[in-house]
Formats: structure tokens, C-alpha cells, sequence
């Protein structure tokens, strides 16, 4: 009785500690970058997790404007315990009617540095790393001729990687983060914009986060 709940034990155990990790956050408004435009950005995220210590992590990310209202990104953000590679694709859905507002669809897979002591021996090849799909719906609107407000609804639907063992195949490694995203984004000059965001968790398996950096655009 006791090995077969072993393993159950010990995702619980080890799970929660990467589930409420933050990725990428949203850090950009409705607005998709300029076709043939290229976009750079770089900000430091500060994770408040519930239940492990808090965590700083760098968030790095590359676009290019493919048309008017379509935009691809690719992101990286690295953490003390993980790092997170990833990209996304935003299409601007309304534009100026009052405000501005797109959906972006990606994906992303995580790499685990956390010791994982008897989750390793338990699962084997299962070395905690995630996978999964992002959803995020945008909403921005300008409050003067630099400054401008967006919000988001942030999804995320994850995956651990974990082998198909027997005392594995019935365990539930899925898990969903859901951000509420409130944030400006400020004009320092026509190719630098200056952004900060807060991610609200909605759920337990997601973090409270704050964001700040740039974004810099090649036109």
C-alpha cells in the first residue's frame, strides 16, 4: 500500500514548487509591432509565490511585425530555480474602437535546476520540466499622446514531463495559470518604450508577479 502511493506522494511534494512559477507575463499593449518593424525587450519579473520562497527572474523577448495587425515574438525567461523558453504569435483584433484589442496564442517548456531528491528516484527520467499552451486577450487604450493602460486575462495550460511508468500513468500532471493583468506602457521616445505590469493569480496554482523594463523597436 505504501509504494503505490509513493509516487502520488511525491509529485505533490515536488509539483507545487515549479506549478506556481511565473513565465513570461504579457508586458506589451493590444498593439501588434509595425510590420517589418523589430522589437527587443528585457525585463526583470519578481515572483511572490505561496507556498516557496520568492523569486527574481530576467525576461527577455524578439519580435518581428509580419503584417498590419499580425506579430511573432520569441521569449526566454530565466529564473534561480528554472528558466523558460517560449514564442507567440498576436493578432490585432479591433483597433481604435474606442480602444485596441488583440488575442495571442504561444507555447512554452520549462527546464528544472531544482534538486528533486526522491522525485527523481521515483520517476525515473521525469526531471520536472513543464510544456504548455498560452492564451492571453489584451485590451489597451491611450491615456495621453506617450502614455497608454492595457489589461489582460493571462492563461496558461501546462504539462509535466513525466515517463509513462505505471505508478505514473494515473496521476494528474496537469495544471492552469490564470493572470489578471493590469499595466502601462509609456513612450520615452519613438523607439523606446518604457512598461510595467502586475499579475494578479487567480487561481492556487498561479503567482502574483511584478514586471519592469523596456522594449526597444529597430524601424
Amino acid at each position: 500500500m505504501r509504494l503505490r502511493y509513493t509516487p502520488l506522494l511525491a509529485l505533490l511534494l515536488f509539483f507545487p514548487a515549479i506549478s506556481v512559477a511565473q513565465d513570461f507575463g504579457v508586458m506589451e499593449s493590444a498593439e501588434t509591432i509595425n510590420r517589418g518593424n523589430i522589437k527587443f525587450g528585457a525585463y526583470p519579473v519578481f515572483v511572490f509565490q505561496h507556498e516557496a520562497a520568492n523569486e527574481t527572474g530576467l525576461a527577455l523577448l524578439a519580435g518581428y511585425g509580419l503584417t498590419n495587425s499580425i506579430d511573432v515574438e520569441g521569449r526566454a525567461a530565466i529564473y534561480q530555480n528554472g528558466s523558460f523558453f517560449g514564442g507567440d504569435l498576436e493578432y490585432w483584433l479591433m483597433k481604435n474602437r474606442p480602444l485596441d484589442l488583440s488575442i495571442r496564442g504561444g507555447f512554452h517548456f520549462s527546464t528544472s535546476d531544482q534538486d528533486e531528491g526522491a522525485a527523481v528516484d521515483i520517476l525515473g527520467d521525469s526531471s520536472g520540466n513543464t510544456r504548455g499552451v498560452d492564451v492571453s486577450l489584451i485590451g489597451s487604450a491611450p491615456v495621453s499622446p506617450r502614455l497608454e493602460v492595457f489589461g489582460a486575462l493571462d492563461l496558461a495550460f501546462n504539462r509535466f514531463d513525466v515517463d509513462d511508468r505505471p505508478n505514473t500513468v494515473n496521476v494528474d500532471n496537469t495544471f492552469t495559470n490564470v493572470h489578471l493583468v493590469p499595466g502601462i506602457e509609456y513612450a520615452v521616445n519613438p523607439n523606446l518604450d518604457f512598461l510595467s505590469e502586475i499579475g494578479v493569480g487567480l487561481n492556487d496554482d498561479s503567482s502574483n508577479y511584478i514586471a519592469v523594463g523596456v522594449a526597444y523597436y529597430f524601424r
